[in-house]
């Protein structure tokens, strides 16, 4: 592979956005693929995508096309950003048009309904011959995009796609780490818009830094308990695409999921909340399939079984709450040697 790559970026939201500027800005050739027309022409004339990254000025070698096909088959490497819920459409379509030797890495952090599958899982069923990444982490689009400093996972099982990919998106102010447990990176990535949204709800409720800590900690202790049923290491979870990811969700107002529990605990609807944001909010699909997996395997899951109560059964915050306190588990760490 040369040592500049052509990059296509499927999705046009926040984040895909913004990993196509990382990679334009790094001197490759970045395509964005996007379904909007409108929004397409507006990067490729205005050099803004005025609706996900206000206020932000793109490149001008990012180039935006509502035509897959264009956007990705010359494509060296491909980061596939669309929502869980159109992923397993796009990567069927990718696959016609993409050779065996394209890199493909997911960045979504979701569920797929059908079976409980992982965005990986559902690529490597509709794409089985390409080399197979994930991207995740304490990834905020808009303060990537300013410029903030950053770090990031990249989980593959394949080398020279890890090599790839920390050479296309590394810089100085954007750190890329590496590692083989791509379901436990995947998994952090997903579990973590849950526990967001109960810090939204924590938050807006003015709760006490010490409660907020320790829904953060028992946030973590849940996670790596249900990683281990899908058999991922647990000890990713004390990473960047573990507790790393889940800090900064919990806590930033830039989180999609804690605007949503923010919005909750302010007293609106889950309806009104998802309305309001305006984008997708990953943790409210990802909640349910956990909740009925969790049963399922026998998970002890106490915070996701309270939210989901909260938002699916209409019990009150503070009947949850006190729940809450008197079923939790004695044990502070789990795993300990």
């Amino acid at each position: 592979m040369s040592e500049n790559f052509r990059i296509a970026v499927l999705g046009g939201g926040s984040f895909g956005t913004t990993l196509c500027n990382m990679v334009a800005q790094k001197g490759h050739k970045a395509t964005l693929w996007l379904r909007n027309q409108e929004r397409a022409d507006e990067i490729n004339q205005q050099h803004q995508n005025s609706y996900y990254l206000p206020g932000f000025t793109l490149h001008d070698n990012v180039y935006a096309t509502t035509e897959l096909k264009a956007a990705v088959v010359d494509a060296d490497l491909i980061f596939v950003s669309v929502p869980s819920g159109s992923c397993r459409e796009v990567g069927t379509q990718l696959a016609q048009f993409v050779s065996a030797d394209t890199l493909i890495v997911s960045t979504t952090k979701g569920i797929e309904h059908q079976q409980f599958k992982l965005m990986s899982q559902v690529l490597r069923e509709v794409l089985p011959h390409n080399a197979l990444g994930v991207l995740s982490g304490p990834n905020l689009a808009k303060e990537i995009a300013a410029g903030e400093i950053t770090g990031t996972v990249i989980a593959s099982e394949d080398d020279s796609l890890v090599v790839a990919v920390q050479n296309v998106l590394s810089s100085k102010r954007f750190k890329v780490y590496a590692s083989k447990d791509v379901y436990g990176v995947e998994l952090g990535g997903a579990l973590k818009n849950i526990y967001a949204i109960i810090s939204g709800i924590a938050a807006a409720m003015e709760l006490g830094s010490n409660t907020r800590a320790m829904i953060m900690t028992r946030s973590l202790a849940e996670m790596s308990r249900f990683a281990v049923t899908m058999e991922a290491n647990p000890l990713t979870f004390l990473g960047l695409a573990g507790v790393g990811d889940l800090i900064v969700t919990c806590s930033s107002s830039l989180s999609r999921n804690y605007q949503v529990g923010f919005a909750l605990g302010s007293g609106k609807t889950l309806e009104e909340a998802v309305a309001e944001l305006g984008q997708v909010a990953e943790g409210v699909n990802t909640l349910s399939l956990v909740k009925h997996k969790a049963d399922e395997s026998n998970v002890y899951m106490p915070l996701v079984q309270g939210l989901y109560e909260i938002l699916f059964n209409d019990v009150s915050v503070a009947d949850t709450v006190s729940k809450l306190m008197l079923s939790e588990k004695s044990e502070d760490v789990e795993f300990s040697l």
